[in-house]
């Protein structure tokens, strides 16, 4: 499977980059089955950095053989234990199960607006998760563990005008 990785810089030797601590899924290196997503996440990094030019480097996964051989947890949905989970690495709280990859929904723009609502206690659980429920979000491959970065391997790069 074809996995994308946006950034102002192409990434062809992909690392755990610690300063994502609070990321939706925690210190890893992140991905995405979407190539639009990583396209216009390459944008929005370069134009935040004010740097590089907008790039995505492109993965091969082996996602049958990670499925045997590594610890994941998949969310299928913006649901309850994402939200959750999202919340909890959000805030440098999670403490739970350790895994080698995590799936699940991104959160865009529109999601963190939800995200930082909720988090501030401007609605409950269930009106977050009511307000998730309609978006279309894209989906992140967040590889957690040096083991977890030997199921992918580099297929190429592209650059695109910001």
């Amino acid at each position: 499977m074809k996995l994308y990785h946006g950034s102002n810089i192409p990434v062809e030797t992909p690392r755990i980059l610690t300063a994502l601590h609070t990321a939706d899924f925690g210190t890893g290196f992140y991905t995405t089955s979407s190539l639009s997503q990583a396209k216009r996440w390459s944008r929005v990094k370069a134009r935040r950095r004010r740097k590089g030019q907008p790039s995505v480097t492109m993965f091969e996964f082996d996602i049958i053989k990670a499925s045997v051989e590594l610890e994941i947890k998949k969310f299928d949905s913006a649901n309850e234990d994402w939200l959750d989970f999202i919340v909890s690495n959000r805030t440098g709280m999670y403490k739970g199960e350790k895994y080698d990859l995590v799936v699940g929904p991104v959160a865009d723009d529109d999601a963190i607006t939800v995200l930082d609502d909720y988090m501030s206690g401007a609605y409950p659980k269930e009106i977050a998760l009511q307000l998730l429920e309609p978006q279309n979000l894209k989906d992140q491959y967040t590889f957690l563990t040096k083991k977890s970065l030997g199921y992918i391997s580099l297929i190429g790069v592209e650059y695109f005008e910001i």
